[in-house]
């Protein structure tokens, strides 16, 4: 656990990223129980920056798969191992 998952690499370990957009992440449920969506980028923006994030990704890591932008998506995973740690970025945050 000590170990981020560029230290994987050639170990035998594997040691990758999934990277699935979520435009959801952008709700703002502040006014009551029916999120806004307002404060969200427009599609083109979203992608854009889905886009730029999966290319930094790509340049910094040899394992990335990504999800498709938009696109309705189950992602299933089983765990290897005993934490499992979700990142959750926040643009202008």
């Amino acid at each position: 656990m000590n170990r981020s998952v560029q230290d994987l690499d050639g170990q035998g370990a594997c040691g990758g990223l999934l990277i699935v957009s979520q435009f959801t992440l952008a709700a703002d449920v502040s006014g009551g129980n029916r999120p806004s969506f307002t404060g969200a980028a427009p599609p083109d923006e979203g992608r854009r920056l889905y886009d730029y994030f999966v290319a930094r990704a790509r340049a910094l890591h040899p394992l990335v798969a990504t999800g498709q932008f938009a696109a309705d998506m189950q992602v299933h995973l089983v765990n290897d191992g005993p934490v499992t740690i979700p990142l959750h970025v926040v643009a202008g945050g």
